[in-house]
This record gives C-alpha cells, sequence and structure tokens, in this order.
C-alpha cells in the first residue's frame, strides 16, 4: 500500500463538498492499495455547449484524483500543489458517468507524477491524463 494518510471514503467526500469537487459531483469510489478512483456525472455542469463531456472537466476530475492521491502519500502538515497537468481526449461522452482511475508513476520526498485514466459507462478510455505534483 502506498498511503500514509488513513481516511475512508465518506471522509474524503465530506472533503470535498464546499469546492469545485462538490459542485461537479465528483464522488470518491474505491481506495485500492494503489489505486484511488472516482467518478463524475456528465450532465449540464460538465458538458461543452456542444452536448460533450468538456474537456476542462475531464482536466477537473483528473486534478481532483492527483491531488487527493498525492496527499495520501504526505504525512502530518504537508500539502500537494500541482505543477502540470496534460490531458489527451481520445474519446467524447455524451451522458451517463465518467470513472477516473489515478496510479502513482513516481512518489518522492518532493514530487510526484500521477497517470489518471477516464473510462466512460462502457469501460472506453476518454481521456488520459498525467499530473505532477510538489509535496510542500
Amino acid at each position: 500500500m502506498i498511503w500514509k494518510r488513513e481516511v475512508t471514503l465518506e471522509a474524503l467526500n465530506a472533503f470535498n463538498q464546499d469546492c469545485m469537487v462538490g459542485l461537479l459531483d465528483i464522488r470518491f469510489v474505491r481506495i485500492g492499495d494503489d489505486e484511488l478512483e472516482a467518478t463524475m456525472p456528465v450532465d449540464n455542469r460538465t458538458r461543452q455547449p456542444f452536448g460533450l463531456l468538456h474537456g476542462g472537466a475531464s482536466v477537473v476530475l483528473a486534478e481532483s484524483l492527483g491531488s487527493v492521491a498525492g496527499w495520501l502519500c504526505t504525512e502530518g502538515e504537508q500539502k500537494v500543489v500541482g505543477l502540470e497537468v496534460n490531458a489527451n481526449h481520445l474519446r467524447s461522452a455524451r451522458e451517463g458517468t465518467v470513472r477516473g482511475v489515478c496510479r502513482a508513476l513516481h512518489t518522492g520526498r518532493r514530487h510526484q507524477v500521477w497517470q489518471i485514466d477516464i473510462f466512460d459507462d462502457q469501460g472506453r478510455m476518454c481521456c488520459s491524463s498525467r499530473l505532477t505534483t510538489a509535496v510542500v
């Protein structure tokens, strides 16, 4: 297990309610030994004017997952801030729910790199994202 903090899904979801994560109804649904998963609805909050999942909403899901995962890998008063995020949008989604799966590529003392893949309801990859964070 890579996590240094003990936290429940209920606590993660409550902690994230009063910010953009809550506004987009992103829900943390699984804490694995080395993965963190969250879902986000594809609805009027997350679609662009042409009816497709907004790329920016996918990036919010990715950065939220990576930042929370990064924080779970820290201790005490340490925090995690994003340094760089990129996203390759591979497939569109028009409705339903997307699921982000976050895995560590590197968890160093000062920097972390996270891979976040986002899938539609049929399990097809919609977005592949990478987030680099700094531990402060």
